[in-house]
């Protein structure tokens, strides 16, 4: 029921949702981009009923504190401190060693604001886990959110932060100005 109300929701609002949500894969990684708003949350969490999918996100300490930390904790949520660094990527992919089906998501570029380079936890997570990266578009210019086909990262960096780069280019936030920059194309020649 949830779901077509999530449905609905997203249709009065114009947006759609195209690719197919993987519930076959037990394990997989979420990488959402481009995070430029806060209404990219609400989005989500509408995004996430509307496919029936189990999905944790990961956010700032901060947004679990009191009053409202419980609707955090009870819409999926875990809480990382970003101050300090505290092996971040080594305790995920213990997480999903040690589960039968997780799935989690993470904005690459770590906030809302501009940044000059994105954070590369999630990459080390989908190499460390072996599990794949579902690389999901957040398209407010056409209004779409797209799941691409599962990608299983190599371990060659470079060549699959092409292939991520390649999928995300010319993919427009709710304030573009906010993205990371995507590079120009490489030439491997």
């Amino acid at each position: 029921m949830f779901s077509l109300i999530s449905r609905a929701i997203l249709f009065l609002l114009g947006w759609k949702i195209e690719g197919q949500y993987p519930h076959h894969i037990p394990k997989k990684i979420l990488v959402v981009y481009p995070h430029t708003s806060n209404w990219d949350f609400p989005l989500g969490i509408l995004v996430r009923t509307a496919s029936k999918a189990k999905i944790q996100f990961i956010g700032k300490n901060s947004l679990f504190r009191p009053p409202y930390g419980f609707i955090f904790r009870g819409l999926g949520g875990v809480p990382v401190d970003r101050t300090k660094s505290n092996q971040f990527v080594d305790n995920m992919v213990e997480t999903y060693n040690n589960r039968e089906r997780f799935t989690t998501v993470i904005a690459p570029e770590g906030t809302r604001k501009k940044v000059d380079r994105l954070k590369t936890g999630f990459y080390y997570i989908a190499v460390g886990a072996k599990i794949p990266m579902i690389l999901t578009q957040f398209d407010f210019e056409r209004k779409v959110v797209r799941y691409g086909e599962p990608f299983y990262p190599s371990g060659d960096k470079e060549k699959d932060f092409e292939f991520i780069f390649d999928y995300f280019r010319g993919i427009k936030g709710k304030y573009p100005e906010l993205a990371f920059t995507i590079p120009e194309k490489n030439s491997r020649d």
